[in-house]
């Protein structure tokens, strides 16, 4: 079974995980289904809004889709979310990003 499938079964098996989703968003990118991979980040965002971990890696894709204004929503939802939950190296690392595409 391909790591793609693989996921969707652990998806299946465990829906209140939000790891096996992040799982599936993250092969879907590197794999280049950009568009796939941003459906599952923003299902990810919609239904588990505290996976810090999410974030950044929605915004960069986001971003490498063209999305730029999505993208810098997405960091500053995501910088909001760990300043929330404590997570001051993720803050720091959207943060980074933020102002690598809209600099204050």
């Amino acid at each position: 079974m391909d790591r793609i499938a693989t996921f969707r079964s652990f998806i299946a098996r465990t829906p209140s995980d939000p790891f096996p989703r992040y799982g599936l968003a993250m092969e879907l990118k590197g794999a280049g289904k950009l568009e796939e991979a941003w459906t599952c980040f923003a299902e990810l965002m919609e239904k588990f809004p505290d996976y810090v971990a999410t974030y950044l890696m929605a915004g960069g894709t986001a971003l490498a889709l063209g999305r730029k204004d999505e993208a810098a929503e997405t960091y500053r939802k995501g910088i909001d979310v760990a300043g929330r939950r404590g997570d001051s190296h993720a803050r720091k690392e959207l943060e980074s990003a933020l102002s690598e595409i809209a600099p204050t």
